[in-house]
């Protein structure tokens, strides 16, 4: 069996020397990841920004992000624990296109990043150690880049919703963390939309809870 375009042998050898391929979202308690009428001019959709203000005021997302001060604590210390791992970035082409003016040249990633496109262009290096590198030829493709890239550090899966659910299609994702934000946003972007796969099993390893987020780790199970 073809997972795009990874063998499941060398899937298997790959794996024995390097972390895990983990997607890690915000989420609304009704399942979207943006509100509706999301776009380029508006990437988070309308009242999207909801999603991500338990982050903002954090001292470990302040301080990627060149900021000085913050909150610490227990959502401070899940957010630092988040990138602590993290090797290589895989994401879709919308979220650089919504991302790269506001990340300007120093992009808070400070790891390699690999988008998925159908447009050609070259590896661009940035400021702290960032590059995006531009890949044409699927997620099976962008995985292993992503992997060799990390070594025996994760891969993060940022998402857009279409990149996290093509890697779950394609069994390629090990864990699933979720940050559930106490909102009802009724409509926009699901998660877990057109999933075009058997029932997928997942075991629970993790959840913590705090006022303004619930934190939830799932490995997935093959």
């Amino acid at each position: 069996m073809t997972n795009g375009g990874i063998s499941d042998s060398s899937e298997t050898d790959t794996k024995e020397t390097s972390g895990n391929v983990v997607a890690e979202l915000s989420t609304s308690l009704d399942g979207f990841i943006a509100g509706p009428n999301a776009g380029i001019d508006n990437p988070l959709g309308d009242s999207g920004e909801r999603l991500h203000e338990w982050v903002y005021e954090l001292a470990s997302w302040r301080e990627l992000h060149g900021l000085d001060g913050g909150k610490t604590g227990i959502d401070d210390d899940i957010l630092a624990e988040s990138f602590e791992n993290v090797g290589a970035v895989v994401m879709g082409k919308r979220m650089f296109d919504t991302g790269e003016e506001p990340w300007g040249d120093d992009p808070p990633f400070q790891v390699p990043v690999f988008v998925l496109t159908h447009d050609h262009r070259g590896t661009e290096e940035r400021r702290g150690g960032t590059t995006f590198t531009f890949v044409t030829d699927g997620v099976g493709s962008a995985l292993e880049r992503a992997r060799a890239a990390a070594g025996t550090d994760d891969v993060s899966v940022a998402g857009g919703a279409n990149v996290v659910q093509a890697f779950l299609g394609a069994d390629l994702l090990d864990e699933i963390r979720l940050h559930i934000v106490p909102v009802l946003l009724g409509d926009g972007v699901r998660l877990f939309d057109h999933l075009d796969f058997e029932p997928l099993e997942l075991e629970k390893t993790r959840v913590v809870d705090s006022p303004d987020v619930t934190h939830l780790w799932y490995r997935v199970e093959r």
